[in-house]
């Protein structure tokens, strides 16, 4: 049976027809670009009629004609309000996609290979070949297929066994929409070897009033014993378009944490797709969004237990005003031979208006007979009781109200390690609950 898609003939053509333009690699990348440009063709963008697509709509995001080659100018007073105090960090910024080198910082370091992903094709091509498209399924999801068709920019990291980055990767990815309408499609490749480790921070910003579209994909290769920590930020204009998959494959004894924080954006759609495919293995995923005016978020999450004895936690928040809309749709499954599995799963929200909704959907899928698995969701209001105690001490309403919304965050935001990340989310979110 054929998924519903939507017709948008214009867009679709246009980016067939600028496929002639993707730097082409070995036979084996070009191969692979070819069948997921025909996949994209086949598929075409997902609609409403799609179960995995049933509370998003692509419609307002593909209305727009988009410039696919759009370029943008970046000026130091652009960056300086998005860009975290980390003066030890690494920095790569694309603006439309394309990499800043003026703006970005790469240090060498012993056997750690840190470049652009343009770079990788060119001087890694083998490497690449080894992980590009392999963790990152395109067959049945039409917008990784489409990025892989298009993949040009983004990072490549590699952390050979034993390894340890010793800084956090600092991605920024800026849409210029102030001339242009940009359509970009990072893609990011990120392989830590066997007791390797490493830290990545994504940051999604935009900058003009200009309507754009990000697809972005990012593949996540665990070795054996290794240990990485991945963080998206999402703070965007109210005409920015966002579809971002990121797919990580978990070897035996490692360990993982994924952080999405959503706080702005016209569509927000995360896909967090984990394969715990070891004994011994931790997993951790922590989601946030403060949504406000008519943001629409879509989290969509997997954690596939394929082995035994492993752990995954899942924790979602989110609290929601005006007129925005929340998904939230996690699915569990444990695989027959994944005995002995721990998995929770919780999504809780805070719903501030009458107007602002709230769709969530926990799933487990469980195969096993030998595991303990539990998954919950609520959906609520600020709790009077505790409104009323706080302005009885002299705090005023707004105030009393912010300290409340505060407090419902930090089960996520005390999870984070990264110092300069976390002052640097909590600052935003101070401005939103100011």
């Amino acid at each position: 049976m054929t998924a519903p898609t939507i017709q948008n003939t214009n867009l679709s053509e246009k980016l067939s027809a600028s496929f002639d333009r993707v730097p082409k690699q070995n036979a084996v990348l070009t191969a692979t670009r070819l069948e997921a440009l025909a996949r994209f063709e086949a598929l075409g963008f997902p609609s409403t009629r799609n179960e995995e697509w049933k509370y998003t709509s692509l419609k307002p995001a593909l209305s727009h004609d988009y410039d696919l080659d759009a370029t943008g100018t970046l000026a130091e007073a652009d960056l300086r309000p998005v860009l975290m105090p980390d003066g030890d960090g690494l920095v790569l910024v694309f603006v439309n996609g394309t990499y800043q080198p003026a703006f970005s910082r790469i240090r060498p370091s012993d056997g750690i290979m840190l470049m652009t992903f343009g770079e990788a094709l060119e001087e890694q091509p083998a490497l690449v070949e080894k992980y590009f498209a392999q963790i990152a399924g395109y067959q049945n999801d039409a917008l990784t297929a489409l990025n892989t068709a298009f993949a040009r920019e983004g990072v490549f990291i590699h952390v050979p066994d034993g390894k340890t980055l010793e800084h956090p990767v600092y991605l920024y990815f800026i849409s210029d929409g102030r001339q242009a309408k940009p359509f970009s499609q990072p893609r990011n490749l990120v392989v830590v070897g066997r007791g390797g480790a490493a830290k990545l921070v994504e940051v999604f910003h935009t900058i003009g009033e200009n309507s754009s579209f990000t697809n972005a994909v990012t593949e996540i290769s665990v070795g054996e014993n290794a240990s990485v920590e991945y963080y998206k930020m999402q703070d965007e204009s109210e005409n920015a378009h966002h579809v971002g998959t990121t797919q990580a494959h978990l070897s035996r004894d490692s360990r993982f944490a994924a952080y999405t924080i959503s706080l702005k954006g016209a569509l927000l759609r995360n896909n967090l797709n984990l394969v715990l495919d070891g004994s011994n293995v931790e997993a951790h995923m922590y989601g946030l969004y403060l949504l406000d005016g008519t943001t629409h978020t879509d989290n969509h999450t997997l954690a596939d237990h394929r082995q035994p004895n492993s752990y995954s936690n899942e924790l979602y928040k989110g609290i929601l005003d005006g007129k925005s809309t929340g998904v939230f749709n996690g699915k569990v499954f444990v695989r027959q031979a994944a005995q002995k599995t721990n998995a929770f799963q919780s999504n809780r929200n805070l719903v501030l208006s009458r107007e602002a909704s709230m769709n969530t959907k926990p799933q487990l899928e469980i195969f096993a007979d030998d595991v303990k698995c539990s998954h919950g969701a609520t959906v609520g209001q600020l709790d009077e009781d505790m409104l009323f105690y706080l302005r009885t001490r002299g705090i005023p309403a707004e105030n009393a109200r912010a300290l409340l919304m505060r407090a419902f965050a930090e089960d996520v935001l005390t999870t984070i390690s990264i110092a300069p990340f976390k002052e640097y989310v909590e600052r935003f979110i101070a401005q939103r609950l100011d």
